[in-house]
């Protein structure tokens, strides 16, 4: 496939300790902000904000769901959950003129921050949110690992490459 032209998310399907959640309506994934420290100095025109190799800020997830579910309330028990969010992606080969589909897998540690109820409306969703801090995050395209953060492992990798391999050979781990 030449020049594949990514169009969508299909859909997914969200995943707690292995078994299919129900009735999840959106996922909010995190972002991924490296922590940085200001450099500057001799030898340097001015400041540069300089990101600590490996190290991220807070990452947050949230899941609405239309409606109060037992699945919301379990996911509010204050310990680690595994999730995994399975997406089919579609896009479109320019060169053959066909619409094709690409895996992606979200998988997260998430330790549950903020549980919010919604409102209730009659005829109307409760918008129930739980919000998570990640320890771990790593995401799959198209069965290739692109990207795996695990902050209390210290991994940090991007298509294969552990960026703080030397400085765990460093502190001896």
């Amino acid at each position: 496939m030449s020049n594949p032209v990514p169009e969508r998310l299909i859909n997914y399907r969200a995943y707690l300790e292995g078994g299919a959640l129900a009735g999840v309506a959106t996922v909010e994934l995190p972002d991924i902000e490296a922590m940085t420290d200001t450099v500057s100095g001799a030898g340097i025109a001015g400041e540069v904000d300089s990101p600590i190799l490996g190290h991220f800020g807070s990452m947050t997830s949230t899941i609405t769901f239309r409606t109060i579910t037992d699945d919301g309330m379990r996911l509010s028990a204050q310990k680690s959950h595994a999730l995994e969010f399975r997406g089919s992606q579609q896009v479109y080969d320019a060169a053959n003129g066909n619409y094709l589909t690409v895996p992606v897998r979200v998988a997260m540690r998430a330790i549950p921050k903020r549980t919010g109820l919604g409102s209730l409306e009659v005829g109307s969703t409760t918008d129930s949110e739980n919000e998570f801090e990640l320890t771990y995050l790593k995401i799959v395209i198209d069965n290739i690992d692109r990207i795996e953060i695990d902050k209390y492992n210290f991994k940090y990798v991007v298509n294969g490459v552990d960026y703080l391999a030397s400085v765990r050979d460093d502190l001896g781990m």
